[in-house]
């Protein structure tokens, strides 16, 4: 992949909603590590405002001691339809941690069907889809998905190998059949929007850590945001999940850098992604001259 684009600088006079608001929609009492990864990797990459929804309470009494810069949703008990419709977040991402409840399938639906801005899915919002990824592409959102090859198998009913060609044609039909942009994680991270390509050469095996996936959703989430406050400036979609990306994994190399590769922590990627974002941001001005 060359270097992506960058997202826009913020004017000088910005203030927290012109940098993005971002719904993140995650964790559960068993997994509540996810929402705190996705929530501090959306507001490193420079969300203005993050909102955690919750679906079981107790995480709405505890994360605000991980997170005190973000705001809480008591998801708990409460009917999904209605609920996205009339969000005011430029950007949504749902899944990491949630688990498998019936409860998760109805969120996503909802989300799906409701909210018309840009969608990052990501882990159980991807596991209690199915089959049927044709079902996503009548969406009223703009969305992006995040699979590992595991997950891609579940979606596309079919075993997708770790070799390079099938990774790349399984994100391809995933893309095509879902009308989505499709980040296929792993080595050489491919993202399509089913006619555009890249394969990522950021990254290492470091990044093969428990809630590295969730900061990947967080930086995603921060970036699609960004897109929708300066769509003149040509950062899209794809620009933005491309970009979510290749920090991701330039995080992860200063990590290694720093700790050894079999040290990394999600964690550390977290700490790392301001020295990446400033490296990107060199690296793409420099790439534009």
């Amino acid at each position: 992949m060359s270097v992506p684009q960058a997202p826009p600088a913020l004017a000088r006079d910005a203030h927290k909603g012109d940098a993005g608001r971002a719904l993140i929609v995650a964790g559960s009492a068993m997994m509540p590590g996810a929402a705190i990864l996705a929530g501090r990797g959306a507001l490193r990459a420079g969300a203005g405002l993050v909102t955690i929804a919750c679906q079981d309470r107790s995480l709405t009494q505890t994360l605000p001691g991980a997170i005190p810069e973000a705001t809480y949703l008591d998801l708990e008990g409460a009917d999904a339809r209605g609920l996205f419709a009339e969000r005011g977040e430029h950007a949504v991402a749902c899944g990491p941690g949630l688990g498998l409840s019936e409860g998760v399938r109805e969120l996503v639906q909802a989300l799906l069907h409701e909210y018309t801005g840009p969608v990052v899915l990501d882990a159980d919002a991807l596991n209690v889809l199915g089959p049927e990824p044709e079902r996503l592409s009548d969406s009223a959102c703009e969305l992006v998905l995040t699979p590992h090859t595991g997950e891609a198998s579940r979606l596309l009913g079919r075993e997708v190998s770790a070799a390079p060609e099938d990774r790349r044609a399984a994100a391809l039909e995933l893309a095509r059949r879902a009308g989505a942009v499709v980040c296929l994680k792993g080595q050489g991270t491919v993202v399509t929007d089913g006619e555009q390509i890249e394969l990522n050469e950021t990254g290492n095996p470091g990044l093969a850590t428990a809630g590295s996936g969730d900061v990947l959703t967080g930086v995603c989430v921060a970036y699609l945001a960004a897109s929708r406050q300066q769509p003149e400036t040509g950062f899209d979609v794809l620009r933005a999940a491309r970009a979510a990306v290749y920090v991701h994994g330039l995080a992860g190399d200063l990590a290694r850098e720093e700790l050894g590769e079999r040290a990394v922590t999600a964690s550390d990627v977290v700490s790392c992604l301001p020295a990446a974002q400033e490296a990107h941001r060199l690296a793409h001005e420099e790439a534009a001259r």
